[in-house]
């Protein structure tokens, strides 16, 4: 299982902690270029993906919609990609602190992201 993420740590050790980079590509984190699930880019994809009609969530902004990506990953399967993938205990594994920070990093991510700070 994974260790238990903080937040406190520094933005890309976060993510290598919790272990986002094994399935996802996430620009700005060094190493993160996994393509088993979408490539975080929420800051042009997390629109779409709340209006899309298949979404079954119940957040109502991108912030929202990461966090509940992680908790509750079955709400939406970015198409493509096969349900449940995402482990469901996954959020249990970050502190509200983590699953924050997380967020309010990929709300704003585009695709040319600046490396994140290690």
């Amino acid at each position: 299982m994974i260790p238990l993420v903080t937040g406190d740590e520094p933005l890309a050790q976060l993510f290598i902690r919790a272990g986002c980079p094994v399935c996802h590509t996430i620009p700005g984190i060094a190493g993160a270029d996994g393509k088993v699930g979408p490539k975080l880019v929420l800051g042009e994809t997390g629109r779409r993906r709340l209006a899309d009609p298949n979404y079954r969530g119940q957040a109502t902004s991108v912030h929202e919609y990461v966090i509940e990506s992680i908790l509750t990953p079955g709400a939406y399967v970015v198409p493509g990609y096969p349900d449940r993938t995402m482990p469901p205990w996954y959020g249990q594994k970050l502190s509200a602190a983590a699953l924050d920070k997380i967020a309010t990093y990929l709300e704003t991510l585009g695709t040319d992201a600046p490396p994140a700070r290690p």
